[in-house]
């Protein structure tokens, strides 16, 4: 993570935005009197809210734990794709 100020950001903003994108970084952009904003490539955002939307249903977010246990304990189903 990054943190810098808004001018260096408005100097520099092509890198700043191929920076988040490229390392999968996130910039805390610093502003006065602490109005700080940040800036993170489309992918991590996305991520984010799909991760918020499965965490705000409880019996989504319990599914997905009882599946993580299943196959951390090497109970998985194998499908063949066919033509």
């Amino acid at each position: 993570m990054i943190a810098t100020n808004f001018s260096n950001v408005r100097n520099h903003v092509k890198e700043a935005c191929d920076r988040v994108v490229q390392e999968s970084d996130i910039a805390i952009i610093t502003r006065k009197n602490d109005e700080n904003v940040v800036l993170m490539s489309q992918a991590q955002y996305d991520n984010l809210m799909e991760n918020l939307y499965i965490r705000e249903s409880k019996a989504n977010y319990q599914w997905l734990k009882e599946s993580i246990q299943q196959a951390e304990a090497g109970k998985l189903v194998r499908f063949e794709v066919g033509d």
